[in-house]
Parts: structure tokens; C-alpha cells; sequence
């Protein structure tokens, strides 16, 4: 009885505490299509995207950093090695250059947690040829 109460405790100082914010936490798609416009600039994404100052972001999750067709990519985004996935497109967002130096996109970074999982719910609804899934 007293470990089953210990644990309970133990447990909700967590969640009160704000330790597991953010564990399983799913994004916003409308709110990070709002969120989009900052990337619509330079990024397409959709049935009729091309690459522009940018690269089209349809099927971005499982693709390789710098593979898209078409795009001329920096050699820092070409030969990072990434493949991009949902932990890995957050900590770029967050500040590109840190993550990739050398890389071409100027955008500085979104700081914002929630602001980075609701624009990665966003994307993702997304196929390699732009129609939603």
C-alpha cells in the first residue's frame, strides 16, 4: 500500500509540476497552417507546389535533408545527413542555422514549442504528391 502511494504522488508532482508538458502532446494542423503564412514566403506545399526560394515541404516526414527534386540545396543541407522526422524538423525550426550551418534558409527559428508542434501537424498532413491524406 505504501509504494502504490508513493508512486501516486510521486506521479501527480510530475504532471503538477509540468514535467511530462508536452509528452504526447499532438499539434494544431489549423493552427500551424495560420503559422505557415511566416513560411509561405520561400515554402510551397499542397497538390500545385513548386520549389521557389525553397523547397516544396510535401512529404517531408522520412525524406532526406536536401533531396528534393528540383531545388538547389546548399552542400551543409545536402551532406547533414538528416532524415527528417518529428524530433529532428523541431530542433531544425527552432534555429535552422544552429542545427544546419551553412544552410540557406535565413528564417530565424520559431522559439515556441506549441508553435512547433502545431506547424509539424500541419505538414504532415501532407503526401509526397500534395494531396492530403
Amino acid at each position: 500500500m505504501k509504494i502504490y502511494t508513493i508512486v501516486t504522488f510521486a506521479a501527480f508532482g510530475l504532471f503538477a509540476n509540468g514535467a511530462w508538458a508536452g509528452v504526447g502532446d499532438a499539434g494544431d494542423p489549423a493552427a500551424g497552417e495560420k503559422i505557415f503564412q511566416k513560411c509561405h514566403a520561400c515554402h510551397n506545399i499542397g497538390p500545385d507546389a513548386k520549389n521557389a526560394v525553397a523547397p516544396v515541404l510535401n512529404g517531408i516526414s522520412g525524406r532526406h535533408s536536401g533531396a528534393y527534386p528540383g531545388y538547389a540545396y546548399s552542400d551543409a543541407n545536402k551532406n547533414s545527413g538528416i532524415t527528417w522526422d518529428e524530433a529532428t524538423f523541431k530542433d531544425y525550426i527552432a534555429a535552422p542555422q544552429k542545427k544546419i550551418p551553412g544552410t540557406k534558409m535565413t528564417f530565424p527559428g520559431l522559439p515556441n514549442e506549441k508553435d512547433r508542434d502545431d506547424i509539424w501537424a500541419f505538414l504532415i498532413q501532407y503526401n509526397a504528391d500534395g494531396a492530403k491524406k
